[in-house]
């Protein structure tokens, strides 16, 4: 598909799809799965974090000069959907010590099949922030517009939201772009499509149960 200006995806360099084969792989370790996803989750991050605003500073060099710089804005946060977005809160706690944290779990509903709420405990002032949403996979875009949701009736404006996704499928963008256009989206791969079952292809299997050790592989909606 083609990404729009909102859709933000990580060069596809030799390195990223070497990574990328690894981790794809369905034979592949749970300590290789999580060594090279927490590469590629770094990369997101950052990325992520070059969309925030930025302020003007000073500062003097230790040769007496002055460096026109840039200084992160204060009012941002984190929000991951638990539990696969938590895989990605360790490595922001490495790149931003300090960063606010709030929770929002969301699961489909057995009988009705769609998103519901569960949990969330947000900053109280989390409508003053610019809102890191960290969510993995982004398939149907059920749960990844649910969530966006939960922060948007906390008063967090669309536009300050950056949802961090590993891999996304376009039918998911295609969605989350025409129904909430304003949020920005940073993704390491853009899959090929959704099978008849939401699943992923070609995919990395359910990103949560590998990450934390709960199965081997496995298929993710």
């Amino acid at each position: 598909m083609t990404t729009g200006d909102n859709v933000h995806v990580l060069p596809q360099t030799d390195q990223l799809r070497a990574i990328h084969t690894i981790i794809r792989d369905k034979h592949c370790a749970r300590e290789d799965f999580v060594f090279y996803s927490r590469r590629v989750i770094r990369l997101l991050l950052e990325a992520g974090l070059d969309l925030l605003p930025f302020t003007k500073k000073e500062v003097t060099t230790p040769v007496g000069a002055t460096y026109q710089g840039l200084a992160f804005t204060s009012k941002i946060c984190a929000v991951p959907v638990i539990r696969a977005g938590e895989a990605m809160e360790s490595e922001l706690r490495d790149l931003h010590p300090g960063m606010r944290i709030g929770k929002i779990l969301i699961q489909r509903d057995k009988r009705t099949k769609l998103p519901r709420l569960y949990y969330q405990h947000l900053p109280a002032d989390i409508a003053e922030r610019h809102v890191l949403l960290l969510e993995p996979m982004l398939a149907t875009a059920g749960s990844a517009l649910a969530a966006i949701d939960v922060l948007r009736d906390a008063g967090v404006p669309e536009d300050h939201i950056i949802m961090i996704n590993f891999i996304s499928s376009p039918e998911g963008l295609r969605r989350v772009t025409t129904e909430r256009p304003a949020v920005r989206i940073v993704t390491s791969s853009v899959e090929e499509r959704l099978n008849e079952h939401a699943f992923m292809i070609p995919g990395i299997g359910d990103f949560g149960d590998r990450f934390f050790g709960t199965t081997d592989s496995g298929a993710a909606k």
